[in-house]
Protein backbone atom coordinates (compact mmCIF):
# COMPACT_ATOMS: atom_id res chain seq x y z
CA UNK A 1 0.00 0.00 0.00
CA UNK A 2 1.15 3.56 -0.97
CA UNK A 3 1.67 6.61 1.74
CA UNK A 4 -0.72 9.40 0.94
CA UNK A 5 2.46 11.42 0.74
CA UNK A 6 3.41 9.24 -1.67
CA UNK A 7 0.28 9.34 -3.98
CA UNK A 8 -0.11 12.68 -3.63
CA UNK A 9 3.40 13.21 -5.72
CA UNK A 10 2.32 10.78 -7.98
CA UNK A 11 -0.72 12.85 -8.38
CA UNK A 12 1.29 16.05 -8.92
CA UNK A 13 3.49 14.75 -11.11
CA UNK A 14 0.52 13.37 -13.27
CA UNK A 15 -0.32 16.57 -13.40
CA UNK A 16 2.69 17.97 -14.58
CA UNK A 17 2.90 15.43 -17.19
CA UNK A 18 -0.95 16.46 -18.51
CA UNK A 19 -0.01 19.74 -18.29
CA UNK A 20 2.74 19.57 -20.37
CA UNK A 21 0.99 17.54 -23.18
CA UNK A 22 -2.07 20.00 -23.31
CA UNK A 23 0.46 23.06 -24.10
CA UNK A 24 2.60 21.14 -26.59
CA UNK A 25 -1.40 20.52 -28.35
CA UNK A 26 -1.88 24.28 -27.80
CA UNK A 27 1.56 25.44 -28.97
CA UNK A 28 1.56 23.07 -32.01
CA UNK A 29 -2.36 23.78 -32.95
CA UNK A 30 -1.16 27.75 -33.14
CA UNK A 31 1.57 26.99 -35.74
CA UNK A 32 -0.69 24.32 -37.67
CA UNK A 33 -3.82 27.37 -37.57
CA UNK A 34 -0.86 30.19 -38.79
CA UNK A 35 0.54 27.95 -42.11
CA UNK A 36 -0.61 28.76 -45.58
CA UNK A 37 -3.00 27.00 -46.61
CA UNK A 38 -4.17 26.49 -43.38
CA UNK A 39 -4.60 22.82 -43.44
CA UNK A 40 -7.98 23.16 -40.75
CA UNK A 41 -10.82 21.24 -42.85
CA UNK A 42 -14.27 23.98 -42.38
CA UNK A 43 -11.74 26.94 -42.00
CA UNK A 44 -14.23 29.57 -43.88
CA UNK A 45 -11.71 32.43 -44.25
CA UNK A 46 -9.00 34.03 -42.56
CA UNK A 47 -11.38 35.64 -40.21
CA UNK A 48 -12.52 31.96 -39.40
CA UNK A 49 -8.75 31.22 -38.60
CA UNK A 50 -8.33 34.34 -36.62
CA UNK A 51 -10.97 33.47 -34.02
CA UNK A 52 -9.50 29.92 -34.01
CA UNK A 53 -6.33 30.95 -33.04
CA UNK A 54 -7.69 33.65 -30.81
CA UNK A 55 -9.60 31.07 -28.39
CA UNK A 56 -6.06 29.92 -27.81
CA UNK A 57 -5.15 32.55 -25.90
CA UNK A 58 -5.92 34.67 -22.80
CA UNK A 59 -7.35 38.01 -22.92
CA UNK A 60 -4.58 39.83 -20.61
CA UNK A 61 -2.15 37.76 -23.45
CA UNK A 62 0.64 39.47 -24.98
CA UNK A 63 2.20 38.67 -28.93
CA UNK A 64 5.36 40.30 -28.86
CA UNK A 65 8.34 40.45 -31.63
CA UNK A 66 11.63 40.88 -29.61
CA UNK A 67 15.34 41.55 -30.83
CA UNK A 68 17.14 43.71 -33.39
CA UNK A 69 15.36 41.79 -36.29
CA UNK A 70 11.73 41.69 -35.12
CA UNK A 71 11.10 44.21 -32.85
CA UNK A 72 10.53 46.75 -35.71
CA UNK A 73 9.05 44.40 -38.16
CA UNK A 74 6.37 42.37 -35.64
CA UNK A 75 6.30 45.28 -32.12
CA UNK A 76 4.28 44.32 -29.28
CA UNK A 77 0.43 43.59 -28.96
CA UNK A 78 -0.93 43.31 -25.10
CA UNK A 79 -4.48 42.04 -24.88
CA UNK A 80 -6.75 39.87 -27.02
CA UNK A 81 -8.34 42.94 -28.95
CA UNK A 82 -4.42 44.21 -29.85
CA UNK A 83 -3.60 40.96 -30.62
CA UNK A 84 -6.32 39.83 -33.13
CA UNK A 85 -5.62 43.23 -35.10
CA UNK A 86 -2.36 41.81 -35.41
CA UNK A 87 -3.07 38.60 -37.11
CA UNK A 88 -6.07 41.20 -39.13
CA UNK A 89 -3.22 42.99 -40.21
CA UNK A 90 -1.04 39.65 -41.76
CA UNK A 91 -3.73 38.15 -43.17
CA UNK A 92 -6.39 41.16 -43.94
CA UNK A 93 -3.77 42.98 -46.59
CA UNK A 94 -3.08 41.62 -50.36
CA UNK A 95 0.42 41.03 -50.36
CA UNK A 96 2.43 41.15 -53.37
CA UNK A 97 3.68 38.71 -54.30
CA UNK A 98 1.25 36.65 -52.73
CA UNK A 99 2.11 33.92 -49.88
CA UNK A 100 1.59 30.48 -51.14
CA UNK A 101 2.90 28.41 -48.65
CA UNK A 102 4.66 28.72 -45.09
CA UNK A 103 4.63 26.33 -42.69
CA UNK A 104 6.00 25.60 -39.39
CA UNK A 105 8.08 23.41 -37.58
CA UNK A 106 8.88 22.91 -34.16
CA UNK A 107 12.06 22.01 -32.14
CA UNK A 108 14.32 21.90 -28.95
CA UNK A 109 11.34 22.12 -26.48
CA UNK A 110 11.40 23.04 -23.39
CA UNK A 111 7.91 23.02 -21.40
CA UNK A 112 8.22 24.12 -17.33
CA UNK A 113 4.86 23.63 -15.24
CA UNK A 114 4.26 25.33 -12.31
CA UNK A 115 0.84 24.89 -10.94
CA UNK A 116 -1.31 26.52 -12.97
CA UNK A 117 1.53 28.53 -14.88
CA UNK A 118 3.69 27.41 -17.66
CA UNK A 119 6.71 28.22 -19.71
CA UNK A 120 7.67 26.87 -22.85
CA UNK A 121 10.90 27.30 -25.10
CA UNK A 122 11.17 26.21 -29.04
CA UNK A 123 12.78 27.28 -32.24
CA UNK A 124 11.00 26.80 -35.10
CA UNK A 125 11.67 26.73 -38.90
CA UNK A 126 9.61 27.83 -41.47
CA UNK A 127 9.34 27.97 -45.68
CA UNK A 128 7.96 31.33 -47.17
CA UNK A 129 7.14 30.74 -50.97
CA UNK A 130 5.54 33.19 -52.75
CA UNK A 131 3.58 33.63 -56.07
CA UNK A 132 6.81 35.30 -57.79
CA UNK A 133 8.95 32.05 -56.84
CA UNK A 134 10.91 33.77 -54.69
CA UNK A 135 11.23 31.75 -51.00
CA UNK A 136 12.87 32.52 -47.86
CA UNK A 137 13.97 30.41 -44.73
CA UNK A 138 12.96 31.53 -41.38
CA UNK A 139 13.76 30.53 -37.70
CA UNK A 140 12.46 31.81 -34.44
CA UNK A 141 13.18 31.04 -31.03
CA UNK A 142 9.66 31.38 -28.96
CA UNK A 143 9.60 31.93 -25.63
CA UNK A 144 6.06 31.57 -24.68
CA UNK A 145 3.72 31.75 -21.60
CA UNK A 146 0.31 29.95 -20.02
CA UNK A 147 -1.58 29.63 -17.51
CA UNK A 148 -4.57 27.15 -16.68
CA UNK A 149 -8.10 28.98 -17.14
CA UNK A 150 -10.75 26.41 -15.57
CA UNK A 151 -9.87 23.21 -17.19
CA UNK A 152 -8.25 24.38 -20.24
CA UNK A 153 -4.54 25.30 -21.11
CA UNK A 154 -4.01 29.04 -23.05
CA UNK A 155 -1.21 31.22 -24.38
CA UNK A 156 -0.38 33.79 -22.10
CA UNK A 157 2.51 35.16 -24.29
CA UNK A 158 4.00 34.53 -27.82
CA UNK A 159 7.24 35.82 -27.52
CA UNK A 160 9.68 35.19 -30.93
CA UNK A 161 13.23 36.56 -31.62
CA UNK A 162 14.84 35.91 -34.83
CA UNK A 163 17.09 33.31 -34.96
CA UNK A 164 17.57 33.82 -39.02
CA UNK A 165 16.19 34.76 -42.71
CA UNK A 166 17.90 33.60 -45.73
CA UNK A 167 16.84 33.44 -49.22
CA UNK A 168 16.23 30.24 -51.03
CA UNK A 169 16.78 29.64 -54.52
CA UNK A 170 14.15 30.86 -56.99
CA UNK A 171 11.53 28.47 -57.09
CA UNK A 172 13.47 26.16 -54.69
CA UNK A 173 10.02 23.94 -55.24
CA UNK A 174 7.46 23.53 -58.31
CA UNK A 175 5.56 20.64 -56.43
CA UNK A 176 3.36 22.31 -53.40
CA UNK A 177 -0.10 22.55 -52.39
CA UNK A 178 -1.97 25.34 -52.95
CA UNK A 179 -5.11 23.90 -50.18
CA UNK A 180 -4.78 20.99 -47.71
CA UNK A 181 -6.99 17.81 -48.02
CA UNK A 182 -5.75 16.07 -44.80
CA UNK A 183 -8.19 17.11 -42.45
CA UNK A 184 -11.18 16.57 -44.44
CA UNK A 185 -13.67 13.96 -43.33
Amino acid sequence: MISDATAAELLRRIEVLEAEAEIRRVQARYMFLCDTPCPEFGVRDDAHRIDLIMELYTDDAVWEGVGEYYDGQFGRAEGAAAIRRHFENFWGRKQDPALLLNAHYLTSEQIRVDGEQATGQWIHMQPWLFSDGTAILRSSRLNNAFRKTGDTWRITRTRTENVFVAPLPPNFTDAHASTSVLMKP
